[in-house]
């Protein structure tokens, strides 16, 4: 209840301060002002963008989006952008009012929803899995759309933005390729992955890794003891030596599993920490979209592997 309720008077807030306001950017450098909600845009767009953008982020590390709602202050970051993006698809869901409302005074992407639906993951119930950066190539996609917003703002540097967006993604191709090369080499019955919430579907398709998330889609949904009992199972039968905590999720769940597993004779281990809904620090390398999806591959592939000769 208090969530709409906040949500309710931070709209309302925008009405009365900012729903008529002209972007401002930051003209006074020529830079383009730029807000994302999440890092994982927000730092691929710094390098697209180069030295003609300004790039702010709304969340940072350990921040779970699926949860987040915005505050007077993202609201005046957004008042202050030329542009603003975020990954959409039910992600952000306690956003989505506030999105509509400053959409009308300036560009607002939902980058994620330019994907066609048919290469989109979703649950039985229909719901999508918003958590489309695991997957490279339909990342790609959203950053291409991203980049064209870019070209829009500032036609005259184009090229430059083009030039720069060709050159990260031979970077992503080459982290596609040595991501499958190292997790192909772990035998498939040990190709389980258990974490937090269902985060890492994209990343389990692209990788031909099983995927198990404790939760749903989305932090809000509800962990039943059955889920905890049935993974444990399948950790048991498949004799998987460690399971996963992430960095923005309550590691409680996954210990249950852990203790649970040990009580059934299975010598299982926490894996390690993983990002999914957010990155690391600004200042190393899991800040970077690159560095924490090679954070991600290198261990699990560390933790699983245990025991394989």
């Amino acid at each position: 209840m208090w969530k709409f309720v906040l949500t309710g008077l931070v709209i309302t807030f925008f009405f009365l301060t900012g729903c008529s306001a002209e972007s401002t950017g930051s003209k006074e450098d020529g830079k383009l002002a730029i807000v994302t909600t999440i890092a994982q845009i927000a730092e691929p767009m710094s390098v697209i963008g180069g030295d003609k953008v300004e790039v702010n982020s709304l969340m940072g590390p350990g921040v779970d989006p699926h949860l987040y709602t915005a505050t007077q202050g993202d609201i005046q970051k957004m008042e202050g952008a030329d542009i603003i993006f975020y990954s959409g698809l039910h992600l952000e869901a306690n956003m989505v009012k506030v999105f509509e409302e400053i959409g009308k005074t300036r560009p607002v992407l939902a980058i994620g929803e330019v994907n066609p639906e048919e290469k989109l993951l979703k649950e039985e119930e229909g719901a999508i899995d918003p958590h489309i950066w695991f997957d490279i190539d339909l990342w790609k996609e959203s950053l291409d759309a991203a980049t064209n917003e870019l070209k829009k703002a500032l036609p005259e540097d184009s090229d430059y933005f083009e030039n720069n967006k060709q050159a990260y993604f031979e970077k992503l191709d080459t982290l596609k390729e040595e991501a499958k090369a190292q997790l192909k080499t772990l035998p498939a019955d040990k190709r389980v992955l258990v974490t937090a919430h269902d985060a890492f579907g994209y990343f389990g398709r692209m990788l031909d890794i099983e995927v198990v998330g404790l939760q749903g889609l989305s932090t809000e949904a509800e962990i039943g003891l059955s889920d905890i009992e049935e993974t444990i199972q399948l950790l048991v039968e498949n004799q998987v030596p460690a399971v996963f905590i992430e960095s923005s999720i309550n590691p409680a769940s996954i210990n249950a599993v852990i203790e649970g597993a040990k009580k059934e004779g299975l010598d299982i281990e926490l894996g390690g920490e993983l990002f999914s809904d957010a990155m690391g620090d600004a200042d190393t390398e899991e800040g970077t979209y690159i560095g924490m999806y090679e954070h991600n591959v290198s261990t699990i592939y560390e933790a699983l592997s245990r025991g394989v000769e």
